[in-house]
């Protein structure tokens, strides 16, 4: 088959997105299919144009200016059409089209698709209402939610309208971005989510489109090699590794506090941060007047994270009502390292026996969660052994065989 992506997480970024949609290409060009890459990009000179074509893999026109923190913007969808279409004629022949994202590449994807008559494939990673809540000051969420709608509602229609509720469309803002990521996926003729608590919060808020709850892979080449499970036996620093965006959405400062409190109550640890995001500043400031044992590295290479997850006790991810599936976890799977989270959500990711799961999600509760393992420091073999009983079923092609036959009934 010859199968475009469409994405505006990809180039210039890192993280699970990213991850995913390497792992699925090199899944599906090993099978012989035809992959092809669109993403909004930063400025790229030709050379740099000529070596990411080479893997079919190619920038929208995208704002010099302006992005979302990190990412770059692509232009308006109307924008991005005439350049795919004037570049790249022959995806008027593919066979499918497969979005990621709801923003304006993702958006240009899904219209084509409608133009030229291809089944389309929507991904919804993440619950959007939460991220405009982090992101945006909170005088100004309720309009920015409003003017997102209204520029989606030009080019994708919104017939389905989210009211404001008591379960997660709990203010105007949060609604609004419910209304934009509903309608976004009924424009698809079949919608992925990561997770099967993300696939009933869409389905409860009208998603009418078939909805399949697919968890991401690792690549198979990196499950390979043998592993023994890890041991900690309390007379050393419990070793922790935090390798997602360093960011409100994600926690890094409550979790802090709870290491704060967790040492004064005797737990020894050494915790290791890979990533960047709009929190670094104050989370170093508060690692200086906490005086915690944290070292940052800023964002890095996927191998360097493998290589500390496999020298880890315990790997982090303390989102709360946010993450709807959580690839670092997986990647934690990969190496064997048992996980430490605060929402049960994510325990659909992980094999029971492999994860702490904190009480309550607050301070207090991830500081008490912290120390019930440095007081029974034997359990960190047991959940690393089920980590790696677990790494069979993570792996892509498993997702693969099951997204081709999805596909495959389109």
């Amino acid at each position: 088959m010859k199968i475009a992506f469409f994405s505006d997480c990809y180039l210039d970024l890192t993280g699970g997105i990213v991850t995913t949609i390497n792992a699925e290409k090199k899944e599906l060009e090993a099978r012989g299919h035809t992959v092809y890459v669109f993403s909004s990009s930063y400025p790229k000179s030709a050379k740099e144009r000529e070596k990411l074509a080479k893997s079919c893999i190619y920038p929208v026109k995208s704002c010099r200016v302006f992005g979302r923190g990190s990412a770059p913007f692509a232009r308006r969808p109307a924008v991005v059409e005439r350049q795919i279409l004037r570049e790249h004629p022959e995806v008027r022949d593919f066979d499918v089209f497969y979005a990621h994202y709801e923003a304006g590449c993702s958006i240009a994807g899904l219209r084509l698709a409608r133009k030229f008559n291809i089944p389309a494939v929507q991904v919804m990673h993440g619950r959007e209402d939460v991220g405009e809540e982090n992101l945006i000051p909170f005088g100004l969420r309720t309009i920015v939610a409003i003017c997102l709608n209204w520029f989606h509602s030009w080019y994708i229609p919104h017939p389905v309208r989210v009211g404001r509720d008591d379960y997660l469309a709990t203010t105007i803002a949060r609604a609004r971005m419910w209304t934009l990521m509903v309608n976004h996926a009924n424009y698809a003729d079949i919608v992925i989510t990561p997770s099967q608590h993300f696939r009933d919060k869409l389905l409860h808020y009208g998603v009418s489109k078939p909805v399949h709850a697919l968890h991401h892979g690792i690549d198979d080449a990196k499950l390979k090699p043998e592993i023994s499970a890890k041991t900690f036996d309390g007379t050393r620093p419990l070793e922790i590794v935090w390798h997602s965006r360093v960011s409100g959405e994600k926690r890094i400062i409550p979790f802090l506090k709870a290491l704060k409190l967790a040492d004064e109550a005797g737990c020894s640890y050494h915790l290791s941060v890979y990533g960047d995001g709009t929190e670094m500043k104050k989370a170093q400031k508060l690692v200086r007047k906490l005086g915690l044992n944290v070292k940052f590295y800023g964002n890095t290479s996927l191998a360097v994270i493998e290589r500390a997850l496999q020298r880890a006790d315990l790997d982090v991810l303390v989102s709360y009502g946010f993450d709807t599936f959580g690839m670092t976890l997986i990647e934690a799977a990969a190496s064997g390292t048992p996980a430490f989270i605060a929402d049960p959500d994510l325990a659909e990711v992980l094999p029971k026996g492999s994860y702490i799961l904190a009480p309550s999600p607050d301070t207090e509760g991830m500081a008490k969660a912290l120390m019930e393992i440095w007081r029974a420091p034997r359990q960190i073999e047991k959940m690393s052994q089920k980590m790696i009983d677990y790494r069979p079923e993570i792996r892509n092609s498993v997702k693969v065989d099951k997204l081709l036959k999805f596909i495959e009934k389109l």
